[in-house]
């Protein structure tokens, strides 16, 4: 079953029809109210897949759900017949215990890591959901655009685009491998300047090697939790960046993982609430390459 559609909302559904989530959809948040509201619109539109939303957040009072904004699009995702789960956490212990908070919650098979601040095309996480299966990898990730950068092309970052071709199988990335350099791919619009080279049927996805993809991946939960998730939030201090390309790296050299093109993830390009960057979460948890092997610390 997809998304009740509009004509049903009044009409309590049958026991029957109550859909189990194939997407735990898990947003952490904090104290941006207007780009939650645009990023809950978007994953309301998302109607052609069962998903349930567990919100997570760290606002001062704890009252995101509160915004008039916010609470409308709850109430659209529950009168689409989508399991909503608000959550509170106010104990700021980082970014990665946030994350672990939130896949304590989770009991679908996959889980798709939004941050807060992402606009989802129409089809997106079906898309996603249909390359994670049709592949067999631990991720797949939608790289977010900045859509002011449309008419900003870069060769120079895009040159080390690799489509993935055959089976997904465990890589290794590490900063000072070659892999790492395709970070660039993510920058600005080149998520859209490629996929818009690639010519993809509507509906369609390429997947392409990635050295990780932020803000919008789904997981198989599963291949998430055997790597541990995130719970090596306790060797970081509070203040960190970086929680989920530790994440990936880690799913990537047991199960592999891939970005898909084209992207439905927007970027809505508001300040980040991530302002002390001087800890990198992959720096204080892998050991530096040596001479082409690397070894997590």
């Amino acid at each position: 079953m997809t998304a009740r559609w509009s004509g049903s909302w009044a009409t309590a559904p049958a026991p029957a029809d109550t859909p189990t989530a194939e997407v735990d959809v898990l947003i952490p948040t904090v104290g941006r109210p207007a780009e939650l509201a645009t990023t809950l619109a978007g994953l309301a539109a998302q109607t052609d897949v069962d998903l349930r939303l567990v919100l997570s957040d760290q606002s001062a009072g704890g009252d995101a759900a509160a915004a008039p904004s916010v609470a409308a699009m709850v109430r659209v995702l529950e009168a689409q017949g989508r399991p909503v789960t608000l959550l509170t956490h106010p104990e700021r212990r980082g970014l990665a215990e946030h994350r672990q908070f939130l896949l304590a919650h989770a009991t679908a098979p996959a889980v798709l890591f939004l941050d807060d601040d992402v606009w989802l095309e129409p089809g997106t996480v079906a898309r996603m959901l249909d390359a994670l299966r049709s592949l067999r990898c631990g991720f797949v990730g939608s790289p977010v655009q900045g859509l002011s950068y449309l008419d900003d092309r870069r060769p120079h970052e895009t040159s080390v685009f690799e489509r993935w071709d055959g089976p997904v199988v465990p890589e290794v990335v590490r900063r000072g491998t070659p892999a790492f350099d395709r970070w660039s791919l993510h920058n600005a619009a080149n998520p859209t300047h490629l996929a818009g080279d690639l010519d993809v049927e509507p509906g369609g996805w390429v997947p392409y090697r990635v050295a990780w993809v932020g803000a919008c991946v789904l997981y198989d939960r599963e291949a998430l939790v055997t790597v541990g998730g995130f719970g090596f939030w306790e060797a970081l201090p509070p203040e960190h960046a970086g929680e989920d390309v530790v994440a990936q790296w880690r799913v990537m050299e047991r199960f592999g993982g891939v970005g898909i093109l084209p992207s439905g993830a927007v970027h809505l390009e508001a300040p980040t609430t991530v302002t002390d960057r001087r800890v990198d979460a992959p720096d204080v948890l892998f050991a530096p390459v040596d001479q082409g092997r690397v070894t997590p610390q």
